[in-house]
């Protein structure tokens, strides 16, 4: 098991790596939700996230990564226990949530309970007419044939598949592109979606004036 560990308290990040370490499981650790809003989409089974870090909350962090179609288990870990707190978490898109400190016996088995969970209910492929994506694998195909998408490309392709009815905004393409401090320039999605229209058909992406863009399958 590969976990993503989002904390900003260096000795308590040493710490649980060093538990999950006895028990399996490899942790990559970043401080900041900055640093992790653009790697928490390569290939972890499970997301842990503080809701008090530096800069970008956690919550936020969990927000971005949900409108972005992230669906990796998170469990929050957070010093923040009320009612209201563990609410909130879930209801922006956490699996989980426990308030330090925690036995790691505890820990470890709430991540076993997550994998086992997206297991067996994670859907990885997305299709919508002629094109089907993999989120697992990066994979992206039109008609049969692959296609060979950059980064964004993938994540424009794969944000119009979660959504293949609905009219996407800048705005809305920006925040499943960009990592949450980026400087944002609008003029970028007009770019980004002439690329896109290049590799899977013009008519596959259509202008709704004042509004945005829509996939047309």
């Amino acid at each position: 098991m590969r976990i993503l560990l989002v904390e900003d308290e260096a000795e308590l990040a040493r710490r649980t790596i060093a538990s999950l370490a006895r028990a399996g499981i490899t942790a990559e650790w970043l401080p900041k939700a900055e640093d992790a809003a653009g790697f928490a989409e390569d290939g972890f089974n499970a997301l842990i996230v503080d809701l008090g870090l530096p800069g970008i909350s956690g919550l936020d962090l969990i927000r971005l990564l949900r409108r972005r179609g992230v669906a990796t288990p998170i469990l929050i870990l957070t010093a923040r226990g009320s009612w209201e707190e563990k609410v909130e978490g879930l209801n922006a898109g956490a699996d989980d949530f426990l308030v330090k400190p925690v036995r790691a016996e505890e820990l470890i088995a709430r991540l076993h309970a997550l994998a086992r969970r997206a297991a067996g209910h994670l859907v990885s492929r997305l299709e919508a007419g002629a094109l089907a994506l993999d989120t697992s694998t990066r994979e992206a195909w039109l008609e049969g044939s692959a296609i060979d998408l950059t980064k964004n490309e993938f994540r424009l392709l794969r944000a119009f598949l979660l959504e293949p009815s609905r009219t996407l905004s800048r705005e809305a393409i920006l925040d499943r592109l960009y990592a949450l401090e980026t400087e944002r320039d609008p003029n970028t999605v007009e770019v980004l979606v002439g690329r896109l229209r290049r590799k899977i058909g013009h008519a596959r992406v259509a202008t709704m004036r004042g509004f945005g863009y829509r996939l047309v399958p």
